[in-house]
């Protein structure tokens, strides 16, 4: 398989909405509740500073995605954030690995100084064993700070990467 990240199209977001309400469904990782539909996808992902897929180049099949904005405003304004979401079939296969890279590009072409990611799930291992692979740095851990599916509360780490 040979995977591209590239700009979003308007054609891709039907398969964007699927990968986004599954990670929103499974309620491990995303702090969102909301699933996205027709309109409100559109109106999110246009929002963002930035948006990319990751597509299959030899079948077009979108794998998953990514969104970038501003951490914050005015005198923080500098820090961007990132969600990254890959359909659960798609897992492992280093898709993940591709949008994170192409993400910390594209946060310093936009003239971000930081990308931070405010609460990486302390379960999800795959995803630490990521960021901290690629240079991103654990700033601390926030005990409870957020609820799975099942009600229970988790820690969630802070990391960010100096572009």
């Amino acid at each position: 398989m040979s995977i591209h990240v590239r700009p979003y199209a308007a054609s891709d977001l039907p398969a964007m909405n699927e990968i986004w309400n599954e990670v929103v469904r499974e309620g491990i990782a995303f702090p969102q509740l909301e699933l996205l539909d027709e309109h409100t996808g559109a109106e999110f992902f246009a929002a963002q500073t930035c948006c990319a897929v990751a597509e299959d180049e030899n079948t077009g099949e979108i794998l998953g995605l990514y969104i970038l904005h501003p951490n914050n405003v005015g005198r923080c304004g500098h820090i961007a954030n990132a969600s990254f979401a890959v359909g659960s079939a798609q897992r492992g296969r280093h898709i993940g690995e591709a949008l994170v890279r192409s993400c910390l590009a594209q946060a310093r072409s936009q003239g971000f100084r930081i990308l931070q990611f405010n609460a990486v799930v302390k379960s999800n291992a795959a995803a630490q064993h990521l960021y901290e692979k690629l240079g991103f740095v654990k700033l601390g851990v926030i005990p409870g700070g957020f609820r799975n599916l099942r009600g229970v509360y988790e820690d969630i780490i802070l990391y960010y990467h100096t572009l």
